[in-house]
């Protein structure tokens, strides 16, 4: 095992896709400064506020001069009708206090499961039972190419899939312009068909807005009389956020974007793209050898893994433009701390958030690789949003639509979060930073199936209720750990007890709490050295600490297999239901090589609060059965011959 010890601990990257850069045109520039990535020797440039500064393709891509291209003078009037483009529509004082009246309803679809609906005025059409929400109205632009939606992630040389149902039902329900929550987008599955969803909805958006404004300028040059239909857009010119959690998720969305843009046959013009590829690619023998970890690790950390970056888009008659300044972007694609240090703090005095005013589509995808880097700056995003400008940034305010005006432009945002599970914090991104006054639609699909069933070593669970006031109520697990779980356990004969911990402000208190009783352990964390970990490992595993502190995050980068644990102990229930299977089977790999009969044991301890990870564990029927008890205690047993 030494070296197996060293490979795993070696750093680690997948490999990314780049066809479709490679064969998309290029508009020349320099390549980058690497000791400066923000900053090159061509015309893109930061100014002294970090602001991006392309000089060269300000006027090309500025939506105040342009037209429109010939024969998209008179699109239908169909195009910026409620159906297609709902964010004209403006609502009275009367109507605002409507949206306070909410109704539910539970839904069941093919695809998207079960899906509970808050409706607020009875004057939009409910979502039908089956199917009954139709593919919205494509733009002109995307008409010939928007069914290779999938060719993004299509095997080289293979064949392209159609639109998925799962795609035509998401498409339907973005076409909605309701908020919508999808909870089960696994990184393995779901999530490529989702972004690639997505990403045409952000461009059909984009497309059609773009074009009423370029409409309404060719008919500006001919009247003077300006009335309520060309007011056409917001304050500032970003209308979509995206947020991902790795560089690697801008490059999948900014192909796909080419894909559904790029005419047939023909190169589509992209500014700044090689500084682009060499930013948010990987580049060629960049990642080390791929060792042995679960499909969905590699599914979830694959090409560029950094977390600090922010990139504005602007698109423009079929051309597109990468790194266009925020104030001239259509879309911004950033992940939550890469806009969090634009952002700021209230004490700072550099700070800008003006470019989040005017925000009418926010797309949250991989909600839950947030949860595993830092939540709190997702949330100082979503406080930032679609606030009243401090500055009118020379916008022509006959121009700006009344709702952007009286501050309601939350109201008429759409917010989609697409994550792989379902977890407490994210929903309430809808229920705290969502008023879409359309309502929303959230997928309640719960496992029938438990992944206690992947356990394959014989283990008996002993799942532990204890009595909790809140979803937040930290006391009460400590207090019912350190009084009634951890006495078990003091006794040496206990050794080899393994403690899984969550929540990493769990971890500090637990840790601060063995310190100060003097007990033998060594710990494990996000944070630790890999000097630390190899030490921590070797200990554990002699027997000479009797106890491991282990965090739930440590495992959601590394994946290692710890050696030696007899007693595993989960202070908490894993946010992924697979880790808790991942968990519990490594209790076979201390056996193989140790040889000998050891009696395992294994306690997890839960509160009426952690509904949806135990039904994630022990199955939607059992975990309800297990919440109605009277008894406190319930035993599981796994791994036993079928034959017994």
């Amino acid at each position: 095992g030494e070296s197996e010890e060293e490979e795993e601990e070696a750093e680690e990257e997948g490999d990314v896709a780049e066809e479709d850069l490679e064969e998309a045109g290029e508009t020349p520039d320099n390549s980058p400064n690497k000791e400066h990535p923000e900053k090159t020797n061509g015309d893109i440039e930061e100014n002294e506020e970090g602001e991006f500064t392309d000089k060269k393709n300000e006027a090309a891509f500025c939506l105040e001069t342009n037209l429109p291209v010939e024969g998209e003078e008179n699109m239908g009037e169909q195009e910026e009708e409620g159906k297609t483009l709902p964010n004209n529509k403006n609502l009275t004082d009367h109507k605002m206090c409507e949206i306070l009246l909410v109704h539910f309803f539970t839904l069941q679809w093919p695809k998207l499961g079960t899906l509970q609906c808050a409706c607020p005025l009875e004057r939009f059409p409910a979502v039908g039972q089956l199917y009954s929400a139709p593919l919205p109205t494509i733009h002109k632009t995307l008409e010939a190419n928007w069914f290779l939606l999938n060719k993004s992630f299509a095997p080289k040389g293979g064949t392209v899939t159609d639109v998925t149902d799962l795609q035509k039902e998401l498409l339907g329900l973005m076409g909605t312009y309701r908020d919508v929550h999808f909870a089960n987008s696994s990184p393995l599955r779901e999530a490529k068909e989702v972004r690639s969803a997505y990403c045409l909805h952000v461009l059909n958006h984009v497309l059609k807005a773009n074009t009423r404004v370029l409409r309404n300028n060719a008919k500006l040059k001919e009247t003077k009389d300006v009335n309520e239909e060309f007011r056409d857009q917001g304050i500032t010119r970003p209308k979509v956020l995206i947020l991902v959690p790795f560089r690697d998720g801008v490059l999948r969305v900014v192909q796909t974007f080419i894909t559904l843009l790029e005419p047939k046959g023909k190169i589509m013009d992209v500014s700044n793209k090689k500084r682009f590829k060499e930013e948010y690619g990987e580049e060629p023998g960049e990642s080390p050898p791929k060792l042995h970890r679960p499909d969905d690790y590699h599914a979830v950390f694959s090409g560029n893994i950094d977390d600090h970056f922010r990139i504005g888009v602007s698109i423009m008659k079929r051309s597109m433009r990468l790194y266009s300044p925020f104030y001239s972007s259509d879309i911004i694609i950033a992940s939550p701390l890469g806009l969090r240090t634009v952002l700021g703090a209230d004490s700072e005095k550099k700070r800008d958030f003006d470019f989040l005013s005017s925000i009418e589509l926010l797309i949250v995808d991989q909600a839950d690789v947030f949860l595993m880097q830092n939540w709190e700056h997702l949330l100082h995003v979503l406080t930032h949003l679609n606030l009243q400008p401090l500055d009118s940034h020379g916008v022509d305010f006959s121009r700006v639509r009344i709702w952007n005006l009286n501050n309601w432009a939350a109201h008429y945002r759409q917010t989609l979060v697409f994550s792989a599970i379902q977890e407490p914090q994210i929903t309430n991104i809808l229920t705290k930073h969502c008023h879409n006054y359309r309502g929303q639609v959230c997928s309640k699909t719960i496992p029938k199936v438990g992944s206690i069933c992947q356990v394959l070593v014989q283990l008996p669970h002993v799942f532990q209720m204890f009595q909790s006031d809140s979803f937040m109520d930290q006391d009460a697990r400590f207090q019912f750990f350190v009084e009634k779980i951890l006495p078990q356990y003091r006794d040496s004969v206990m050794s080899h007890t393994f403690i899984y911990v969550p929540s990493y402000f769990d971890f500090v208190r637990l840790r601060n709490y063995l310190k100060k009783e003097d007990i033998s352990f060594a710990s494990v964390s996000e944070y630790s050295q890999r000097s630390e970990v190899s030490r921590a490992r070797h200990f554990f595993q002699k027997g000479e600490k009797q106890f491991m502190l282990f965090s739930e995050r440590f495992h959601f980068y590394k994946r290692y297999t710890i050696k030696g644990i007899h007693n595993l102990i989960f202070y908490g229930l894993p946010m992924y239901p697979h880790f808790y299977s991942e968990v519990c089977n490594m209790l076979q790999a201390g056996v193989r090589e140790g040889g000998g009969s050891v009696s395992f044991t294994c306690t997890a301890l839960y509160s009426r609060y952690d509904m949806h990870r135990l039904a994630g564990i022990t199955g939607a029927n059992r975990a309800a059965q297990m919440l109605q008890s009277k008894k406190t205690v319930h035993l599981f047993i796994t791994g036993e011959e079928k034959n017994t």
